[in-house]
């Protein structure tokens, strides 16, 4: 018989200790250890050892030892740092997805505003494009199952698309006022996953870059973009970090690479096992000459704070926005035959300064952002923690400082302007997501014809958004007052227009420009005065 819950929490600690035992062997086994030195290293856990063989002889109980594994490996990698993970078969294999820059599925994005998925944009080229699926279907059926009005979570309706490519799924849509259900028998393909969201030019000088993460594609991505923008008389460029954790250490490197000078320091790593290792930009780089603002926020992590520190403490260009998120831990990773593996910390990042990126342990670690919110640092800049002893100076006399994260040179607050009980209220309810695939509903056929970002502001300001949404919203007992619509109007009818150019063949294209106009940290970015270094 099976142990009880109660039974298992109390042999964690145990069965956790053995397992790092074991994994400790096989790395120093593989390190060339001899047999004294395994035997010492081994011996330090000589008493979980005897738990669990004890554990092993005398427990009352039958032991599920596999179900034991899996749950206490997560626990064990958690006391050791807030960055050293265990990944099961299935989450490894999507986490590798990701950041590989491409997966196997059926090539559609969606929303899912109303308990019903809707098709924002099918992939050009792609298995659903072949098959006639349309932005603005519906997903009703999966294989046979309802998954329309049935409360299915998002993360279950993408795993029930995708699949090994090759593979068939049937896939039900419902059209416009049609009943009658549209299916496909859609052949699953290798997708590719784009991490530049979008690039344009802001004026006739400067260029704009969204990198939402670090795949394995993101350097030839921004290269590619970088040279459009090149083309159309681009000086100098923003590049958006903000909310984009990371991923591929290496394209950090090499986007570094394009704008730092030859011998200049990017990053290094050290560990308690492992040497210090430099990283250099080589000289090579395509967009050494043109200017270079940076931004981040909270969310920018892990390989965007070494691009944004490289920056920083070569004195290349000018970081704007908010204090980065502050993770700074080297993950290598472990696989085992069963397709599981780990992600364990081996070493800490360190800009060229010096600081560590990382920023301390807490209690608190997992709430930090909240922390920083309370104590007012996402809205003053005086509000920033920062530790005296751990002030760097870059080559041209900026003082920088560590303790974790990357502080921006510019420092813009979060945007709080324009915020009523209205705007709340409907944020809460989803009004403008929601009725912006309404509209494009309506619309559909003539946001199929845009052909550019001119042509879209034309359309959408020929259609009276604003009374629409008034009427909509109304409908749904959110009513604002005079005051309150002139404070928030203009912010929601700019995320209504955005979200509905999301629809349209421009997609992010649409989205990002017109949504840029209520964006206080790109409009700060795009002004004269800021400075490059």
């Amino acid at each position: 018989m099976n142990f009880t819950e109660g039974t298992r929490r109390s042999l964690w600690p145990a069965v956790a200790g053995i397992l790092f035992v074991m994994l400790l062997v096989t790395r120093y086994c593989d390190n060339g250890y001899s047999k004294r030195e395994l035997e010492i290293k081994a011996g330090r856990w000589d008493k979980l050892m005897l738990i669990i063989s004890e554990i092993d002889k005398n427990y009352v109980d039958t032991l599920d030892y596999s179900h034991i594994t899996e749950e206490t490996i997560p626990l064990l990698l958690e006391k050791l740092d807030p960055h050293s993970v265990y990944l099961p078969p299935q989450e490894l294999k999507s986490a590798e997805e990701e950041l590989q820059g491409n997966f196997d599925g059926i090539g559609i994005q969606f929303n899912v505003p109303n308990d019903t998925a809707i098709v924002i944009q099918v992939i050009p080229g792609g298995p659903s494009e072949r098959a006639g699926v349309l932005s603005g279907d519906r997903i009703v059926e999966v294989d046979g199952k309802i998954v329309a009005g049935v409360k299915l979570d998002q993360d279950s309706l993408v795993s029930m698309l995708r699949g090994k490519s090759g593979s068939n799924v049937n896939v039900g849509f419902k059209r416009g006022s049609v009943n009658t259900i549209l299916k496909f028998d859609i052949k699953r393909d290798k997708i590719p996953v784009k991490s530049v969201d979008v690039s344009y030019m802001v004026d006739d000088t400067l260029g704009y870059l969204k990198l939402s993460k670090f795949t394995r594609t993101s350097h030839k991505e921004v290269l590619e973009s970088l040279s459009l923008l090149n083309e159309r008389g681009m000086n100098s460029v923003i590049i958006d970090l903000r909310g984009n954790t990371g991923g591929y250490l290496d394209q950090a490197l090499l986007l570094s690479n394009e704008f730092l000078e030859r011998g200049n320091l990017i990053v290094y790593m050290e560990g308690l096992h492992r040497k210090r290792e430099d990283f250099f930009a080589d000289g090579r780089g395509k967009f050494k000459g043109i200017g270079l603002k940076v931004l981040i926020d909270e969310g920018s992590a892990s390989s965007s704070e070494i691009f944004a520190g490289a920056i920083q403490d070569n004195d290349r260009g000018t970081i704007i926005g908010r204090r980065s998120f502050g993770k700074g831990l080297v993950q290598e990773p472990i696989y085992f035959s069963d397709k599981s593996g780990i992600r364990l910390t081996v070493a800490r990042f360190y800009t060229p300064t010096g600081r560590s990126i990382q920023k301390p342990y807490s209690k608190d670690y997992r709430n930090d952002i909240l922390e920083r919110y309370k104590h007012g640092e996402l809205t003053s800049a005086d509000s920033i923690r920062q530790n005296d002893s751990l002030k760097y100076t870059t080559p041209k006399g900026k003082i920088v400082f560590g303790g974790g994260g990357i502080t921006p040179d510019v420092f813009v607050p979060l945007d709080t302007t324009g915020v009523t009980k209205f705007l709340i209220k409907s944020n809460e309810l989803g009004l403008v997501f929601r009725y912006s695939s309404e509209i494009a509903d309506i619309y559909r056929s003539e946001l199929r014809e845009i052909g550019d970002i001119a042509e879209l502001n034309k359309f959408l300001n020929s259609i009276n958004l604003e009374e629409k949404f008034l009427k909509y919203a109304a409908g749904k007992n959110v009513i604002p007052n005079k005051e309150e619509w002139r404070i928030s109007g203009d912010i929601l009818i700019t995320q209504l227009k955005a979200l509905v150019g999301r629809y349209s063949p421009l997609d992010d294209a649409a989205y990002y420009p017109i949504i840029s106009k209520i964006d206080n940290v790109i409009q700060i970015a795009s002004k004269e005065q800021v400075i490059e270094q």
